[in-house]
């Protein structure tokens, strides 16, 4: 099944965007009558039938709705760029592919990227939605320093992983699945010690993603899969 994404949906019609459309056509070779499957990223499929095809759009006729049986992930992610764009772009990928509801660039103080293209971001979670068939797209927010980000977060369950020693609980096993839950993933060279004081004293938690030191990217993906494979076994 090739899925997809379309948010222009009304009175019972979908219409494909420029880009969506050249795929259909050129690619997949649709053409009238033919079914075709779009999701809005909101949890529902729209199982359809080509109704028009101009030179930029496909419009389709919606035959039937159904609404996704498995809840938007409650794991919002906020995680310090890379200073390589494709890293970033990879974690970003995998991590919709394990479902992750929310990320959230951080600006830390040794971060070495400050700036990110949020249209470039949000297209590669759209096709990692449309590869893995998952209907919920994940919301990709703008950039944040650390302090508001901690200033404001308001989830039920909250961690920072980092790599200083200390007291630390396994992220596995401190994860609460049915919980909103904000986990931060810092830079390169970690969060300072006072970007550390700072979350604990805004309660987040510090928890490990396990023994081995891991790349941001890698660390990010890795809190996506724990709380998937958590989430799994509720």
């Amino acid at each position: 099944m090739h899925l997809f994404y379309s948010t222009t949906i009304q009175h019972n019609r979908v219409l494909l965007d420029e880009e969506e459309s050249r795929h259909a056509i050129s690619v997949l070779r649709l053409k009238a009558d033919d079914n075709f499957q779009v999701t809005d990223g909101c949890g529902s499929l729209f199982h359809c039938r080509v109704e028009e095809i101009t030179k930029k759009n496909v419009v389709g006729q919606i035959l039937e709705t159904e609404k996704s049986s498995v809840a938007q992930n409650l794991l919002h992610i906020a995680i310090a760029p890379t200073k390589n764009t494709d890293r970033l772009e990879w974690f970003l990928e995998k991590s919709c592919e394990f479902g992750v509801g929310k990320i959230t660039p951080i600006i830390c103080e040794r971060s070495e990227r400050k700036d990110v293209r949020i249209d470039r971001l949000n297209k590669v979670l759209v096709a990692a939605m449309k590869q893995s068939l998952h209907l919920w797209l994940p919301e990709l927010s703008e950039p944040l320093p650390l302090k508001k980000l901690l200033a404001e977060s308001d989830s039920a369950e909250k961690y920072i992983a980092h790599c200083v020693p200390g007291n630390k609980q396994q992220f596995f096993d401190a994860v609460s699945p049915d919980q909103p839950t904000l986990i931060l993933i810092g830079p390169e060279g970690d969060f300072s010690p006072n970007e550390i004081q700072l979350a604990i004293e805004q309660k987040f938690k510090p928890v490990s993603l396990g023994n081995s030191r891991l790349r941001t990217e890698t660390a990010g993906i890795a809190a996506a899969h724990i709380f998937a494979i958590r989430s799994e076994k509720k």
